[in-house]
């Protein structure tokens, strides 16, 4: 297991005044997962935006994260089933960099962070409510602010993989909004059309 600093912050999804401070991720591993080899990340960045904030005990909080980690790090270990989970989502989620075709319910294996919220690599990915929103505009938050989306016509039976620009606290990687389709009993019967990528600016509501 190796330890590791990395400049980058990383803003938690819904909460403001909340960063990840560090985080273990899985490398290798292979049979049980007694074998697995992990990294674990300490994020200078979010040191740095958490001290901004006000009072901070810098040296406590990083000997609580590292505990932490390392708590899942054996975690990990334990659990075959929830590192396989996770190595396909990783797997998907590069299929989906790479414009390759992907199960659009693969970001659900990855780390959830809070409701409808999960993690996949350095992308969040925020679930919005099944359907298509009315006019094609869909209003969420993001780390304390709320931002406006306008959504591109789409077909209505295709999930739509939203990446989101201009975010004033954006994660090292992509913020994703996903709008899954209502489901229907029809779904049985009927072949998914493929999930459609678009990228859109969010308009912030708040100034």
């Amino acid at each position: 297991m190796a330890v590791e600093v990395s400049p980058k912050s990383l803003p938690h999804p819904v909460r403001g005044d909340v960063y990840t401070l560090g985080e273990c991720i899985p490398l290798e591993w292979s049979g049980t997962g007694a074998d697995l080899q992990s990294r674990i990340v300490l994020y200078h960045g979010s040191f740095a935006s958490l001290a901004r904030l006000g009072e901070f005990d810098w040296r406590n909080e990083a000997w609580e994260t590292l505990t932490h980690e390392l708590r899942h790090h054996l975690e990990w270990r334990a659990n075959a089933a929830a590192l396989e989970a996770y190595d396909w989502a990783a797997e998907e989620n590069f299929k989906r960099h790479e414009g390759e075709p992907f199960d659009p319910a693969f970001y659900r294996s990855g780390e959830r962070i809070d409701a409808q919220v999960w993690k996949v690599d350095d992308d969040v990915f925020v679930e919005g409510a099944a359907g298509r929103p009315r006019l094609g505009v869909v209003e969420i938050g993001w780390h304390g602010r709320r931002y406006r989306v306008r959504i591109a016509r789409s077909p209505r039976r295709a999930a739509l993989f939203v990446s989101l620009q201009g975010l004033a606290e954006a994660p090292p990687g992509e913020a994703v909004l996903v709008l899954r389709p209502r489901p229907s009993l029809l779904d049985l019967f009927r072949n998914s059309p493929p999930p459609v990528p678009q990228t859109v600016a969010a308009e912030p509501l708040d100034g």
